[in-house]
């Protein structure tokens, strides 16, 4: 009698997990349409003058919400503000920019010789309301005298203001920067171009691709989430993340090459079914002591070949230095690995390790999870193909 009250005490708390994991999964979907993303900004830096382009959903900062803290604009106290904002017509949000202006200016971060450089607004283009569930990019030409000299520039924003890919020249001599955080960039020098050295790069790209996956990639914690979810035995685990890893290793190198070309219309509804798919398997096919077979090795391949894609194109909104483009390019790669590594790591010590072995786990929580796992990867696939 007493076995059976512990046993129904430990299905209670699977149930209770696995409940807790579907919810959140849940929220996550209609969330995804305010996630908050970097914005890009341009500088021309000469001998006399600093010229600012910038691209970027400007109602978050004119909302008052602190990107630092938040992910998603939903989970602002100023969620409503940001909202009506959204939903103003093109005239009227420039209104509220130039009006805001004196307000926002201090946060641009621009120093050179330790002299803080005042930014004009030069020219706001903003677009036609579209979907107002979906942020729309603001083009935002500043303009700033510079001290007297030949000292550098450095140009950054407040943490609040989220995180900045900073750019310098060209695509084939110029620099970029991912800054977040409050950080600035490295100090642009005048009529030239500024050099990142490979430690940095190295470094930085690490971080980056660390973030597109945790906290900021959804979907592919996801499809790494439906992995774990098939087998608990190490052998199906450790197959799966290294044709996953192999696959979207070579087809980020290429792709950010300029080699493989596929459009975003295409990659993110089938990266989308993709999580659905393995997700159907594992409820299919799935159970803590299966076995993998080279049928399903092959399948998580041929997805991995869509993600490294679907991770090309961050790399292309943010840039890679010319000089440092090896260095970013593996820095990145490694940063996306350890997310993936931090995502299953996670999944071992809240569900794996104390529930594994338990009769209840594949019903209870790898199926429930499973389930909730591939209505997400369908509600993409829909919302990104309409």
């Amino acid at each position: 009698m007493r076995d059976n009250r512990i046993m129904i005490r430990r299905v209670g708390l699977a149930r209770l997990v696995s409940s807790v994991a579907l919810l959140w999964i849940t929220l996550a979907v209609a969330a995804t349409a305010h996630e908050l993303r970097p914005s890009i900004m341009d500088a021309e830096v000469s001998a006399s003058e600093i010229v600012l382009e910038l691209e970027a959903a400007i109602e978050p900062i004119l909302a008052g919400i602190d990107q630092a803290s938040v992910l998603d604009t939903n989970d602002a106290p100023q969620a409503e503000e940001h909202d009506r904002l959204r939903a103003l017509q093109p005239e009227d949000l420039e209104g509220a920019l130039k009006n805001a202006w004196p307000q926002i200016s201090p946060g641009f971060l621009v120093e050179s010789d330790g002299v803080s450089v005042p930014l004009q607004l030069e020219a706001i283009e903003v677009p036609e309301i579209g979907d107002v569930e979906f942020p729309r990019d603001s083009r935002i030409v500043l303009r700033g005298s510079l001290p007297e000299g030949a000292a550098p520039v450095t140009v950054g924003w407040i943490a609040a203001y989220g995180a900045l890919v900073l750019r310098q020249g060209d695509a084939e001599t110029g620099y970029s920067g991912y800054l977040t955080n409050g950080a600035v960039s490295l100090p642009l020098p005048r009529d030239a171009v500024a050099e990142l050295s490979l430690g940095s790069a190295f470094v930085n790209y690490i971080a980056l691709g660390f973030e597109h996956i945790v906290p900021k990639g959804l979907d592919h914690i996801l499809f790494v989430l439906g992995l774990f979810f098939f087998s608990l035995r190490w052998r199906p685990l450790l197959a799966q993340v290294t044709a996953f890893t192999v696959a979207h290793t070579v087809t980020l190198a290429l792709a950010t090459l300029g080699l493989v070309t596929l459009s975003p219309a295409i990659v993110e509804p089938l990266i989308a079914l993709s999580i659905a798919y393995v997700a159907v398997e594992n409820i299919l096919y799935g159970g803590p002591d299966a076995r993998i077979g080279w049928r399903r090795t092959g399948i998580v391949f041929a997805f991995g070949l869509l993600h490294g894609i679907g991770f090309a194109s961050v790399l292309g909104e943010i840039g890679l230095s010319p000089g440092a483009f090896l260095s970013g390019l593996i820095g990145f790669n490694i940063g996306v690995e350890f997310g993936q590594l931090a995502v299953i790591a996670v999944a071992l010590l809240l569900l794996g390790v104390p529930f594994g072995r338990k009769p209840y786990y594949r019903y209870w929580i790898a199926i429930p999870g499973s389930v909730a796992i591939g209505v997400m990867g369908l509600w993409w696939a829909i919302e990104r193909m309409f």
